[in-house]
């Protein structure tokens, strides 16, 4: 892996990781800020994606496009779909699937994209892998989980629909850009790997949770994500 890719949906996902970076060059592309330099003497590109699957997709397939990345990985912060992962805990994406592809009047299954070989998109087995060992390095306050990322347009924070996205989709963490990062990352063939802090309980006390842990769960994924560039192979 000779550049990685590191995406964010929001500035407070990727400022931290912007900081410690060296010889950093700055280019403007759909709106975005693609951070091209040095993390931990490795060559990487962070950008801010924006929320919402549509501008995470165009933010990967630039990155595989103009910045020739060979793996993306997304760090952000999402809500808990299991009750024994708590707020400021990790989930590290085994896979990801889109809760809100709904094509079934057309015999799929709820989250299968029509015509695409794969109802979800597996992560990289190594990425997953580092990814948990350097958690435990960093992070030993907290729980690690390697599990389902389950994305959609939507802010859940429902508990009956909380509790419909679990059963059909069996996730471990539902946010808004996932899925659509390892759409892309699969359709490039390049690996890619979602880690998620929780911030809130994706229930009826999400909105109030969220501000709230928001900070805490991005440092946690600061501290992961800076760690897997200083380890991986």
């Amino acid at each position: 892996m000779k550049k990685i890719g590191i995406i964010g949906a929001m500035e407070e996902e990727v400022d931290q990781l912007k900081a410690k970076m060296t010889w950093v060059q700055v280019t403007t592309k759909a709106s975005m800020e693609f951070n091209e330099g040095k993390l931990a003497d490795r060559d990487v590109v962070v950008v801010r994606s924006g929320i919402g699957k549509v501008n995470a997709a165009i933010c990967a397939q630039i990155l595989v496009d103009d910045f020739g990345v060979d793996t993306i990985w997304n760090t952000g912060i999402a809500g808990s779909l299991k009750s024994e992962i708590n707020i400021g805990d990790i989930v590290i994406s085994t896979d990801a699937l889109q809760h809100d592809m709904d094509a079934t009047q057309f015999g799929y299954v709820r989250g299968q994209i029509p015509r695409m070989d794969t109802f979800s998109f597996p992560a990289d087995e190594t990425l997953i892998d580092l990814a948990v060992k350097c958690c435990g390095a960093v992070n030993p306050d907290i729980q690690v989980f390697r599990g389902r990322v389950v994305s959609g347009d939507q802010f859940v924070a429902d508990a009956a629909r909380k509790t419909d996205i679990v059963d059909t989709f069996a996730g471990y963490c539902t946010e808004m850009e996932g899925a659509a990062i390892a759409q892309a990352a699969y359709l490039n063939k390049i690996p890619y790997v979602v880690i998620r802090a929780i911030s809130d309980k994706a229930d009826n006390s999400a909105t109030m949770d969220y501000p709230t842990f928001e900070k805490q769960a991005i440092r946690h994924t600061v501290n992961l994500v800076e760690e897997m560039v200083k380890t991986i192979a």
